[in-house]
């Protein structure tokens, strides 16, 4: 016989041993099973609770027992109501305060109220080849809903950065089990080397006051059936001056020094980052003499009336309350400065202007060198055909033929002279008809600038 034989009857034991505990517990051998949506059941006073179950079981049953059994933290469960199949039978002390319908077996309480709070267990007891059992426990709070809260701010005045303090309060009239958490701008607040929090965490400490600490602060309370926010605060935090600066609306500034072109009027203003607003006062500083001239954060200054070409000025800038005080200095010089700004706007063309520009001037410039190139030749040679004498033309019907090639080039006028008597002058030659129509004399006197012919022909007669 081998082991798995041997061990057979043995595990057949151990089986049913166990299954008869689960029977005692949950009746799960049986096929019996009870289930809850959650053990924790959250519920509002003065409002009806529903406790829902759900039961089950696969084995004929003659008989199906449903109880409920209520208990509070170290005392003994007691009875509420049961019912075998459909008959309730409640016990009397809460017959109008707790409802089950059979074969159903959830629960109603209706209404509830703080003494209700506690754990409620419940049994079902399934009769037929033996009989089973399956419980399950639902814890049960109860609690009144949070009304909104509100913020109070101590010292309600406001604090001085670096030296006051200042707590926030969150104050709820309803609710139970609260809890606080305190935001600023929609952030959870958290301890820090200045915040801080009440046991309960409903104040938050802010020790000191900084700028920083500047904020939206509000206050959000929970509890399990409900939560609300109070309105936003924002504390008063009395600072500054901080980052105190002067600047203009005209002039060249380089550093803390102004240049500003003769004749000119600039407007001056002085600001700097504080709370409540600074008071300004405005110093020059002459011969090393210094004196007030205006009050409040603007300053116009007309350079025709500066006597000095240099002049040194001092914005003040003064927190009445927090006490703080500071000053930016700054130098005036009188100068012209319209070169500068032609520089300036200059620079500030475009690339596509400045290329239009240089367009332009080149199309205008070849304009200009074709009508140079079209008037200018023939005006020339205008003036040297007027000057010239009539011997010069005559000369020029008698050439050797030898003259140099370069002087080929050039431009060819034909000019015919009149005889000084009236009479029509005769050719001095013929030509030959083979050079043209036979028989053709000239009338008039050709003069060629210049006419080359060959040197071999010279040397025949005609």
């Amino acid at each position: 016989m081998g082991q798995d034989a041997f061990m057979e009857p043995f595990s057949s034991t151990v089986g049913v041993f166990r299954c008869k505990i689960y029977l005692l517990l949950l009746g799960a051998c049986s096929g019996l099973k009870v289930a809850v949506p959650s053990h924790t059941v959250h519920g509002i006073r003065g409002q009806a609770l529903y406790l829902p179950v759900h039961y089950g079981f696969h084995t004929p049953a003659s008989d199906i027992q449903i109880i409920w059994l209520f208990e509070r933290p170290h005392t003994m469960p007691k009875y509420l109501l049961g019912s075998v199949n459909k008959s309730v039978v409640p016990d009397l002390e809460y017959q109008h305060k707790f409802t089950m319908m059979p074969p159903n077996a959830s629960l109603l309480i209706n209404p509830l109220q703080f003494t209700d709070e506690g754990n409620y267990i419940v049994k079902v007891n399934i009769q037929g080849n033996g009989t089973v059992s399956a419980s399950q426990k639902i814890q049960v709070t109860v609690d009144d809903p949070v009304t909104k809260p509100v913020v109070q701010t101590q010292p309600s005045s406001g604090a001085v950065e670096y030296v006051g303090n200042m707590t926030l309060t969150c104050l709820v009239e309803g609710g139970t089990r609260l809890v606080y958490q305190w935001l600023k701008n929609g952030r959870p607040v958290h301890t820090s080397s200045t915040n801080s929090f009440s046991l309960q965490n409903n104040s938050l400490h802010i020790v000191p006051v900084t700028k920083e600490d500047i904020g939206n602060y509000s206050c959000l309370v929970k509890n399990p059936i409900s939560e609300m926010e109070s309105d936003i605060i924002m504390p008063t935090i009395y600072y500054g001056p901080y980052g105190l600066q002067v600047n203009s609306d005209k002039g060249l500034k380089v550093g803390e020094v102004f240049t500003v072109d003769i004749g000119e009027a600039i407007l001056f203003d002085c600001s700097a980052d504080s709370y409540p607003p600074n008071t300004y006062s405005w110093i020059r500083r002459t011969d090393n003499v210094t004196y007030v001239i205006k009050h409040g954060p603007r300053l116009e200054v007309a350079s025709e009336k500066i006597a000095q070409k240099t002049t040194d000025y001092v914005c003040c800038a003064y927190n009445n309350v927090t006490g703080r005080r500071d000053e930016t200095h700054f130098t005036i010089i009188i100068t012209s400065v319209g070169i500068e700004k032609l520089a300036q706007k200059g620079k500030s063309l475009s690339p596509l202007a400045s290329i239009t520009g240089i367009s332009l001037f080149l199309i205008i410039s070849m304009c200009l060198l074709l009508l140079w190139k079209k008037y200018q030749p023939y005006k020339v040679i205008k003036q040297k055909l007027e000057g010239r004498p009539e011997t010069e033309y005559r000369k020029a019907q008698t050439f050797s033929g030898h003259e140099d090639a370069l002087d080929d080039f050039g431009i060819y006028e034909f000019v015919a002279f009149p005889d000084a008597s009236g009479v029509p002058r005769m050719p001095t030659r013929s030509v030959p008809a083979s050079d043209g129509v036979p028989g053709q004399d000239l009338h008039s006197t050709i003069y060629e600038v210049i006419q080359h012919i060959p040197a071999q022909q010279q040397d025949h007669p005609e």
